[in-house]
């Protein structure tokens, strides 16, 4: 029977994708035992959602340092620095040799759901005792397993936001979704989708870098498949954020997004619909809440995501309000008040709750907030492991450096993807002297792009 004395439990890690591999890694080196339970059939579940997108930032901003230390040891070689990954090579190339490395292996558990998480003997109002008491975590088969702590790095991309303009689905999206004329993030229309997307009418909802990435392929499409027409919905009154930096963003895959689709729009291509907040799904497409038609027979659901805190809803979280990140991270990535913002290097001071050894990490520490980057999530991860293993001096020392882009924008309160433009800036440094840097949503985003043309990196990233 496994001891429930805290210090000899597991810490347990939900989500096999890049971070929650990160975080296998940072306790790997620093020797804590841990189990990784990734609710796919295999790791990086989501990324292989994506697998088809180029990504556009190279394979420098994309990889864990203690990861790569751990794989070099093997003899493995990391890829050029300055190239641009797929999803599906980010897989191979990398997640999928982390997996397999014999410090994370033996602690990977694969096809397992977790369905909630307590404190043992412990609901939500109980105090006295329940700090000393271990983590009790229950999977989907109503198994049970106890851990001294619990880093969710479950991520958001199995929670999309809904279509409709205010925040709940529109009328009849459900039986739309149900019918599969929704698709949600980036569908490979140029691959696997292709024939559920050529020759039709598609209408994308969105204004970031999934959406512009998606337009692209949408519009290559259609030049090869008669009959294959494009139409693009936004909140906001003016596509102009959703183009972005051009060629003053310090990464040009990224940079030419906007320029491209801008181009295209402006050649009549794609078919701009502004002000168009969803209310209703219809059999004939889209309807708006001012009375507008838009005729789909196919829509993309390109809004972004939002976290689902359900899990953990028996333990005590300190949830911003408006973001649902912790709320001593909100200030620091609210769109609202951020159009290109100073998101600072942030570790386990900014992420701690109120239910001590519990940690969101990832683009779900971020919650709605489109900014999250992810070499902050290696980062967050490495502060956090540090902490868990007594180590404050390294656990408060964060930092991050990022590349610079001359473009800070974002479409502030848009819900369509939440930031159209895109940023990182120049490192900055704040009172206590830890090193800081400038972002913005698309700035090396969570959420990647679909690839147009062979070589081409048109992709968005998972990366930081």
């Amino acid at each position: 029977m496994v001891s429930s004395s805290p210090e000899r439990l597991p810490v347990a890690v939900i989500g096999a994708g890049p971070v929650g591999l990160s975080a296998a890694a940072q306790l790997a080196t620093r020797g804590l035992d841990f189990v990784v339970l990734e609710a796919g059939d295999q790791v990086a579940a989501s990324v292989r959602d994506w697998a088809h997108v180029r990504m556009f930032s190279p394979w420098r901003f994309n990889t864990d340092p203690a990861a790569r230390a751990l794989l070099e040891a093997t003899g493995w070689v990391a890829p050029e620095p300055d190239t641009l990954p797929t999803g599906g090579e980010l897989i191979d190339r990398y997640l999928a040799p982390l997996a397999a490395h014999p410090a994370i292996a033996p602690h990977l558990r694969l096809g397992v759901a977790v369905r909630a998480i307590t404190r043992q003997g412990f609901d939500k109002v109980r105090t006295a005792g329940r700090e000393t008491s271990p983590f009790l975590i229950r999977l989907a088969d109503g198994s049970e397993l106890l851990a001294s702590a619990v880093l969710d790095a479950s991520g958001t991309w199995r929670t999309p936001n809904p279509l409709g303009g205010n925040g709940i689905p529109a009328h009849g999206e459900a039986e739309a979704v149900a019918a599969g004329r929704v698709h949600v993030g980036m569908p490979d229309v140029l691959g696997r989708a292709r024939s559920r997307f050529a020759g039709r009418s598609v209408a994308v909802v969105g204004a970031g870098h999934s959406a512009t990435g998606t337009l692209l392929a949408l519009a290559e499409l259609a030049d090869a498949e008669p009959g294959t027409t494009v139409h693009w919905i936004l909140r906001v009154p003016s596509p102009a954020r959703a183009y972005g930096g051009g060629a003053a963003d310090a990464l040009p895959a990224r940079g030419a997004i906007g320029t491209r689709v801008k181009a295209l729009v402006d050649a009549g291509r794609i078919t701009v619909h502004t002000g168009f907040l969803v209310r209703e799904v219809t059999e004939q497409g889209l309807v708006s809440a001012d009375g507008r038609s838009v005729a789909a027979q196919v829509i993309v659901n390109a809004t972004g995501a939002r976290p689902d805190h359900t899990l953990a809803s028996e333990l005590r979280l300190d949830l911003d309000p408006i973001l649902g990140s912790t709320r001593a991270l909100a200030p620091l990535i609210d769109p609202n008040h951020h159009s290109c913002g100073t998101v600072p290097p942030h570790g386990v001071d900014e992420l701690s709750h109120p239910e001590p050894g519990f940690f969101v990490v990832g683009a779900k520490s971020y919650g709605r907030a489109p900014t999250f980057l992810l070499a902050t999530g290696y980062e967050q991860v490495r502060s956090v492991v540090a902490a868990l293993a007594g180590d404050w001096q390294a656990a408060r020392q964060v930092q991050l450096t990022l590349p610079e882009t001359g473009v800070c924008s974002s479409v502030v309160g848009d819900g369509d993807d939440a930031g159209a433009g895109g940023c990182c800036g120049p490192a900055a440094v704040d009172d206590a002297g830890r090193s800081g840097v400038t972002t913005a949503h698309g700035g090396l985003s969570s959420l990647p792009l679909v690839a147009v043309g062979a070589g081409e990196a048109s992709g968005g990233s998972c990366c930081g």
